[in-house]
C-alpha cells in the first residue's frame, strides 16, 4: 500500500477540495490511533477517519466502519473537541513532499477567534498527530521527550517541528534529482526508493515499469509532478491488494483517489476485524475447552480408583471369612482368595489397632465409599463429556465461518455461557437491534431449496423451523452445519439429497476428507431434548449417504 509522499500528494488535494470551508460535527477517538471527525461539507455530512496504526496508517472519507465509542473519551479525544469542535477547516495541504498533511483551522471560542493546525505523520509505526497553535504544539496522540531518548519533542508547549528529512534526493526538484542519478546504480527500483525521497518501493516500481530500468531524473520528475492521475484498485485473486494515483494493467479504476483509497482499506481493515474477532472466539473456547478437559483426567483418574472397588471387597469378606484366625496387634493375613479359580493366595493389610472385625468393617466402608463416589463421577464425567462435545461444536463453527455474519452469533452464544465478557445494557439493546439474525446460507437448485446453518443458533433455529417433512442432514461423526431441503409438501429426490449432503459435507470438520458419511431424516424424526445445548438435537429412521465435500458457491443466493 503506497502511502507514501507521492500518494498522499493527490490525497490531500482532494481532501482539501472536500473539506475546505467544512465544520467539524463531532469529535471521537474509537481505538487508540484511531481518529474520527464527522464534519459539515458542501456535500453533506462526511466522515474523516484518521488511522495512525503502523498498518494502516492513512486519512480517509466517507469509510463507513461502525467501531464503538469508548465510555470515556482519551485524553488527546478531549483536547480535540475543546478547540476544534464546530471549528472551520480552512485549508488541506501536505507539508513539502513529505509524508505529513495538516490541516488548516479557524477556531471560535466564546472570547477569541483563534487559528489551530492539525498535522497528521502518516509514516507507519511512527505516525502521529499534533495539534499546533502559532508553531507551538497544543498537545499529541503520541508524545515524546528527550529523557525518552527521542530525536523530537512532541510534549505540550515545544516547539513543533517536522519530522527530520532522510537526506534523499527531492523529486519536486529536477537539479536535485540529476545529481543524484548521476550515481544511479543497479537496479533501477532499488535505487529510486533508496535515494528519492517520498517514493515507496511499489511507486518506484511502478515508474520502472512505464519507463524501463534506463528511466532519467527527467522522466522521474515529469511521473512525480504530473497533475493528471487516473485512481485504481489492483487485485489479486478477486481481493483488492493495492491501490494507486496511476492506472496499472489489470486495475480497476475510480473516480477518486479517496474511492480507491477506501476500497483498498475496507477489504483490509474488515478482513483483519474478521481474523481478529475469528481468534478472540477461538482463544475463549480453546481456554474453556482446556478447563473441561483437565476436569475430565481428573475425573477419569479418580474412576480408576474407583475401579478397584471389589478388590476392597473381596479384602473385607477374606476377613470376615478367616476372622477366627485373624488376632488384634496383626499388619498382615494370609488367605485364600476364594474368587480365584486357581485358588491363589492374596495378601491382606490390616491395622493393628483394630479388631478384626473393624478391619472387615473399614473395607467394607471403604468399598461403599468407592462406589458412591464412582456413581457421581460419572454423572460429572458424562456431563464433562457433553460439554466439551459442544465446545468443539462452537469451535467447528468459527474455523468454518467466511465473514462477520458468520461470527456474529457465535459471539452471543458465548456471551450467553459465560465465555466472554457481556456488553453493558444500552449496547446489549443498541447491537440487538442493529444487528439482526443473519441468514442461512441459502441454495437454490432443480426447483428445491437448500439452507445451512453458519452456527448452532442458527442450527437450532433451522432445525426448529422446518416442516415435518423437509430432509434434514449432519455429517455422521463430525461436528457440522445442520443442513436442510425445504419440500414445500413434496418429497426431496435422490439428487438433492446428494447435493445438500455434499454442503453438508463442506461446512464440517471433515472439509478435507475424500469422502465423508452424512445422515439426512425427514424432520418428524429430528427433535431436541430439553435442557439440550444449542445445536444438540437426536435423529432416528435416518439414512447414510457418502459424498466428496462440496461448497456449491455457484447456486448460493444468501440474502
Amino acid at each position: 500500500m503506497p502511502q507514501d509522499a507521492f500518494t498522499l500528494r493527490y490525497v490531500v488535494g482532494e481532501l482539501n477540495d472536500l473539506f475546505t470551508g467544512g465544520k467539524i460535527s463531532r469529535i471521537n477517538q474509537p481505538e487508540k490511533d484511531l481518529l474520527s471527525l464527522l464534519i459539515y461539507t458542501h456535500k453533506g455530512t462526511v466522515k474523516l477517519d484518521i488511522d495512525l496504526s503502523a498498518k494502516y496508517c492513512r486519512i480517509s472519507a466517507g469509510e463507513s466502519f461502525d467501531t464503538p465509542n469508548p465510555k470515556v473519551a482519551p485524553n488527546f479525544c478531549m483536547l480535540l473537541r475543546k478547540h476544534l469542535q464546530n471549528a472551520e477547516i480552512t485549508a488541506v495541504k501536505q507539508a513539502g513532499f513529505e509524508r505529513v498533511a495538516y490541516f488548516g483551522f479557524k477556531c471560535f471560542s466564546e472570547f477569541e477567534i483563534t487559528e489551530m493546525c492539525l498535522y497528521l505523520e502518516i509514516m507507519g509505526k511512527y505516525s502521529n498527530a499534533v495539534l499546533v497553535k502559532d508553531g507551538v504544539i497544543v498537545g499529541a496522540l503520541k508524545t515524546a521527550s528527550l529523557e525518552t531518548g527521542a530525536r523530537r519533542v512532541t510534549l505540550s508547549g515545544a516547539k513543533y517541528q517536522l519530522p527530520e528529512k532522510q537526506g534523499k534526493a527531492d523529486p519536486t526538484d529536477l537539479a536535485a534529482l540529476g545529481e543524484a542519478f548521476e550515481n544511479k546504480r543497479g537496479d533501477a527500483v532499488k535505487f529510486i526508493a533508496d535515494n528519492v525521497a517520498g517514493i515507496a518501493y511499489t511507486t518506484a516500481c511502478d515508474v520502472v515499469d512505464t519507463y524501463g530500468e534506463n528511466v532519467t531524473a527527467e522522466q522521474l520528475y515529469n511521473y512525480v509532478n504530473d497533475v493528471n492521475y487516473t485512481p485504481c484498485v489492483v487485485y489479486c485473486d478477486g481481493e483488492p491488494a493495492d491501490f494507486k494515483a496511476r492506472l496499472c494493467a489489470g486495475a480497476r479504476r475510480y473516480g477518486a483517489l479517496l474511492e480507491a483509497q477506501s476500497a483498498f482499506y475496507t477489504h483490509a481493515v474488515q478482513k483483519k476485524r474478521f481474523a481478529d474477532k475469528k481468534r478472540r472466539l477461538i482463544s475463549a473456547v480453546n481456554s474453556a475447552e482446556k478447563k473441561v478437559e483437565k476436569r475430565l483426567a481428573q475425573t477419569y483418574d479418580k474412576l480408576s480408583e474407583c475401579d478397584k472397588s471389589e478388590d476392597v471387597r473381596i479384602r473385607g469378606e477374606l476377613i470376615t471369612a478367616n476372622i477366627y484366625a485373624v488376632e488384634r496387634g496383626m499388619t498382615k493375613l494370609e488367605a485364600v482368595n476364594y474368587y480365584d479359580p486357581n485358588g491363589s493366595k492374596i495378601t491382606v493389610d490390616l491395622d493393628p489397632r483394630l479388631t478384626p472385625s473393624q478391619n472387615a468393617q473399614r473395607y467394607y466402608k471403604k468399598y461403599s465409599k468407592l462406589k458412591r463416589t464412582a456413581q457421581v463421577l460419572g454423572g460429572q464425567k458424562d456431563e464433562s463429556e457433553r460439554r466439551l462435545a459442544y465446545l468443539k461444536s462452537i469451535t467447528a463453527n468459527i474455523n468454518l465461518a467466511e465473514d462477520m455474519h458468520d461470527l456474529t452469533e457465535t459471539e452471543e452464544e458465548l456471551i450467553s455461557i459465560s465465555l466472554l465478557p457481556a456488553p453493558d445494557k444500552a449496547k446489549g439493546r443498541k447491537n440487538k437491534k442493529d444487528n439482526p439474525e443473519s441468514p442461512y446460507r441459502r441454495y437454490e437448485r432443480d426447483g428445491f431449496t437448500v439452507i445451512c446453518g453458519r452456527n448452532n443458533a442458527q442450527n437450532d433455529r433451522l432445525t426448529k423451523g422446518l416442516s415435518a417433512n423437509d430432509t434434514w442432514l449432519h455429517t455422521k461423526t463430525f461436528h457440522s452445519s445442520h443442513v436442510a431441503v425445504l419440500c414445500n409438501g413434496g418429497r426431496a429426490t435422490d439428487g438433492i439429497i446428494k447435493y445438500a449432503a455434499e454442503i453438508c459435507a463442506y461446512y464440517s470438520d471433515a472439509r478435507g476428507k475424500d469422502k465423508v458419511a452424512v445422515d439426512y431424516a425427514l424432520k418428524r424424526y429430528v427433535r431436541k431434548p430439553n435442557g439440550a445445548n444449542l445445536g444438540f438435537v437426536v435423529y432416528t429412521d435416518f439414512k447414510t449417504i457418502l459424498v466428496a465435500p462440496n461448497a456449491h458457491t455457484e447456486d448460493r443466493r444468501d440474502e
